[in-house]
């Protein structure tokens, strides 16, 4: 079939297909947000009222959109939740606006960083592993506990860069420029970093040791100087400095070459120049599972310090309950159970157990079909089809044990690095004990 050579026919028809287009769309986004809510028992009557033509919702849209909706349900009407839930078209229109505003202003973020003008090689090297952020993928509330370190981010970072007006007032209340998070591996210091970018709109530069040494070669003072010079002109930026010991350790090593010395030095300068502007909306994060290797200079420049821990039981029960937020539980599984066996776990020991314990059923559906296939064959039937994702059985407590005696913690509580972690949190992290006589729990923040 050939397109038509009337131009005003060949208009018309474009626009026709547009409009089938847009509409097949609508259609299949109301069915995806009507099958989730029934899979999820939530009663919607007028779904047919969103009309979303510009695009086709992702699971994941979807997700945002009836969360959203939820929030703003229960914020607004304050329903029975004993009941059966019903959920306003409104709600719904409200948690579309969100993931509309999310899209655009993650667009405008993207065009921003492309209209960057780099000055040198170092600079566009950057740049190109800068992201947006509304493309990190991490907030607050996906991390399922650290609730006194995330209010401390809170008011140390995310403030003063949303809202740097309120400390424009006298020469003491400045924001803070450098912070640190230590701990023990798998904790969440990454995860937190990315969320404080989130959260603050800022960009984020993950800067990595590896990245720099690749560019040692009489070139690390320039490069060291463009991470500060490109986040100067991202602002509001987070500098994230994962396992910063590695690259910022003490200087005083004989076996250390003279080009990394130099290029500590570098930014050491160049770090100073940044803390002296107020004005700079800039802040270095920096991470590591070994303060104690720490320059003293990198430890004057990152005046708060706050310790990451591994959580108690009742924060590894909110760990579990995000992790397993969309698996299918059987009834007999007890989070406040797993959370007590699993003493000294951290968050990424957690997941370990989790993914272990979610294997343990698909295992089970591999030796039902050999089981139902010898039996086939044995009583001289045709062999079964291969079951389904929709075949696999609810996790169950026995997974969980199971799993318990395959995966154990990573970090053991009475090893000489968590030692050595909890005296330099009590000499230089923030709530430290200073010295004093305190009873130390498992989990410091």
């Amino acid at each position: 079939m050939e397109p038509p050579k009337d131009e005003a026919q060949l208009s018309y028809l474009t626009q026709q297909i547009r409009l089938d287009i847009g509409s097949a769309r609508a259609k299949a986004n109301v069915l995806s947000i009507r099958k989730f809510l029934t899979q999820r028992e939530i009663e919607c009557n007028d779904v047919e009222e969103l009309l979303i033509t510009d695009r086709l919702l992702t699971r994941d849209d979807v997700d945002k959109v009836v969360g959203y909706g939820i929030s703003y349900h229960i914020e607004q009407d304050k329903p029975n939740m004993d009941a059966k839930p019903v959920l306003p078209i409104e709600s719904l229109k409200h948690g579309l606006e969100l993931i509309q505003s999310e899209s655009m202003a993650s667009g405008i973020s993207n065009k921003a960083l492309k209209d960057v003008v780099t000055e040198n090689e170092f600079e566009r090297s950057l740049l190109s592993d800068v992201i947006a952020p509304h493309e990190i993928g991490v907030a607050f509330d996906d991390i399922g506990a650290l609730e006194d370190v995330k209010c401390a981010l809170k008011e140390l970072i995310i403030t003063p860069l949303k809202r740097p007006e309120l400390f424009s007032k006298g020469r003491l209340l400045k924001p803070v420029k450098g912070i640190l998070l230590f701990g023990p591996p798998g904790t969440g210091k990454t995860m937190l970093a990315k969320a404080v970018a989130t959260e603050s709109g800022a960009s984020f530069m993950n800067v990595s040791m590896s990245s720099i040494t690749s560019n040692l070669n009489g070139e690390g003072e320039k490069y060291v100087k463009a991470i500060i010079s490109l986040a100067s002109k991202l602002s509001p930026t987070v500098i994230f400095f994962d396992e910063v010991d590695s690259m910022l350790g003490k200087r005083e090593n004989p076996q250390e070459k003279e080009t990394t010395r130099r290029m500590k030095n570098e930014f050491m300068v160049n770090w100073e120049g940044l803390l002296t502007k107020d004005y700079e909306r800039v802040v270095v994060l920096a991470a590591t599972n070994r303060p104690y290797d720490l320059d003293e200079a990198v430890i004057r420049r990152l005046p708060r310090r706050l310790m990451v821990s591994l959580p108690d039981a009742p924060n590894r029960e909110r760990i579990l309950k995000m992790i397993l937020s969309k698996e299918a539980l059987a009834e007999d599984v007890s989070l406040d159970s797993v959370a007590n066996m699993t003493d000294g776990y951290s968050g990424s020991d957690l997941k370990n157990l989790c993914v272990a314990a979610a294997g343990r059923p698909i295992h089970d559906l591999l030796h039902r079909e050999k089981k139902e296939k010898r039996l086939a064959i044995a009583e001289g039937r045709p062999e079964p089809e291969l079951l389904t994702a929709d075949d696999i059985r609810p996790l169950k407590m026995d997974d969980f044990k199971s799993a318990h005696d395959q995966v154990c913690a990573s970090v053991p509580l009475d090893s000489v690095n968590m030692r050595e972690l909890i005296q330099w949190h009590d000499q230089y992290g923030d709530g430290g004990s200073r010295g004093k006589s305190k009873e130390q729990t498992s989990y410091y923040m």
